[in-house]
């Protein structure tokens, strides 16, 4: 019989630092300082908005894993039905892996760490190689949860958060400017939302809900058993998440700081790195490559080794290395092949599975009161499915039809905050209490 280990501060800080690699990628640097540059003196109020999505949401979705006991999404969503778990679990892998998510880490490492030192004629070569070398490393990094935890929570995230330390330790002993910048329109009189909808955009709740299964079977690797698990998930999401919420501030600082030499860039990748070379010359753009091709890879062993574990959780059939193959191979094949056409539609897939996500995470921390019901879930789910689709249908290259438009027009207008993306609250909040209603009749009459 196995025994849980005794806790040990050591084995959270490790969980936390694989936690936090996993978690944060190029995406979590660009975003905050593309936010900085936007909020310039309304900063303070735009970044406790963005935190509230970016880290609390995330923690939020850790939890609902841990206090569950879940082991995988499908386990966070069975309660609803058994197909619609299974149904929810592949569409969120299959599009943060191998469809767009994966392939979006290699293709992100590539653009701001290896191309600006390529001539134009080997670019296509030079990603093809790149690919190549990225994906294969993070598979023989993923064979094993061992290898996860050690490269991953001892090496790579230590180093990455060295780097981005210094960054921004030099860069606040020698400000660019002070932090009263002026402010982008949509920040200067609906600040604090307009962080809080920045934040719920970089929709990494779903991400935490799917990577949550490596850190699972990491802390076992560890030894820990039962109750030890979800404890020490807990702790260590907890943890990850406050150094997160620290950096992103910072970041957010650098960025509003920065409009005192330069405007605000078309996107937060390109300011990352006119600031980092302001601070370090041409050795930034090397600065500049290391940092983002370590946050992005580190992500993608994390996103390779949580698509194999929970595939071969359903998919008993095919081994886990047989899964990681898939991800492997489907990641190279999309970031080399077609990568621009698919962004263009991951994003009203993403969509489409936030409000399910967001949904189940508020049922799982909330499921004690209502004993599980799946009455509640299924109707909770069932009223949160019409504006599921809308939000996917206005995130959709069909948004601009002529026939979809109206559609699109009169849903955010008639339906409360779903022109931010947000419409399926109260139509999801309607199934909750009237599946409750319907649970507190069922156990009176079982009485």
């Amino acid at each position: 019989m196995q025994h849980s280990r005794q806790k040990s501060f050591t084995d959270l800080l490790l969980m936390a630092s694989l936690v936090f690699g996993m978690f944060f990628g190029a995406g979590n640097l660009i975003f905050p300082v593309q936010l900085g540059q936007m909020a310039g003196s309304h900063w303070v109020l735009a970044t406790a908005g963005f935190l509230i999505t970016g880290t609390v949401v995330p923690y939020l979705a850790m939890l609902a894993v841990s206090t569950t006991h879940s082991q995988s999404v499908y386990d966070l969503a069975k309660p609803v039905a058994p197909w619609f778990g299974m149904a929810l679990l592949v569409l969120i892998h299959m599009t943060i892996g191998p469809f767009f998510g994966t392939p979006r880490t290699a293709a992100t490492g590539f653009t701001m760490g290896i191309a600006p030192f390529l001539p134009e004629q080997w670019q296509t070569l030079g990603m093809v190689i790149f690919s190549a070398l990225f994906f294969g490393l993070a598979f023989f990094l993923s064979i094993t949860d061992s290898r996860v935890t050690a490269w991953i929570g001892r090496y790579l995230t230590p180093i990455l958060v060295v780097l981005l330390a210094f960054i921004l330790i030099v860069a606040a002993f020698n400000p660019m400017g002070d932090l009263n910048q002026p402010t982008a329109t949509a920040y200067k009189t609906n600040t604090f939302m307009q962080g809080f909808l920045d934040g719920y955009n970089t929709m990494d709740g779903i991400a935490l809900v799917a990577l949550a299964v490596s850190v699972v079977y990491a802390v076992r690797g560890l030894g820990y058993r039962g109750a030890a698990v979800s404890k020490t998930l807990a702790k260590a999401g907890l943890l990850s998440i406050i150094f997160e919420a620290i950096i992103y501030t910072a970041l957010i600082a650098l960025g509003v700081s920065s409009l005192a030499i330069m405007k605000p860039a078309e996107n937060g990748g390109i300011s990352l790195m006119a600031i980092i070379n302001h601070y370090f010359g041409t050795f930034g753009s090397i600065l500049t490559g290391v940092l983002v091709i370590l946050a992005v890879f580190t992500t993608a062993v994390g996103l390779f080794s949580s698509f194999a574990h929970d595939m071969h959780l359903i998919f008993p059939k095919f081994s886990y290395n047989v899964w990681l193959s898939v991800s492997a191979i489907g990641s190279f094949a999309t970031a080399n092949a077609g990568l621009t056409n698919i962004i263009s539609w991951s994003a009203p897939v993403l969509m489409f599975i936030y409000p399910f996500v967001l949904a189940l995470i508020v049922l799982s921390l909330t499921k004690k009161y209502f004993n599980g019901s799946q009455i509640v879930y299924q109707l909770t789910m069932l009223f949160v499915t019409p504006s599921a689709c809308f939000d996917a249908l206005a995130a959709s290259p069909l948004a601009k039809n002529a026939l979809v438009l109206p559609v699109i027009t009169f849903y955010h207008q008639y339906v409360p905050f779903a022109s931010q993306g947000l419409g399926w609250v109260l139509p999801g909040l309607v199934g909750a209490l009237l599946g409750l209603g319907v649970y507190a009749v069922k156990r009176q009459n079982a009485k």
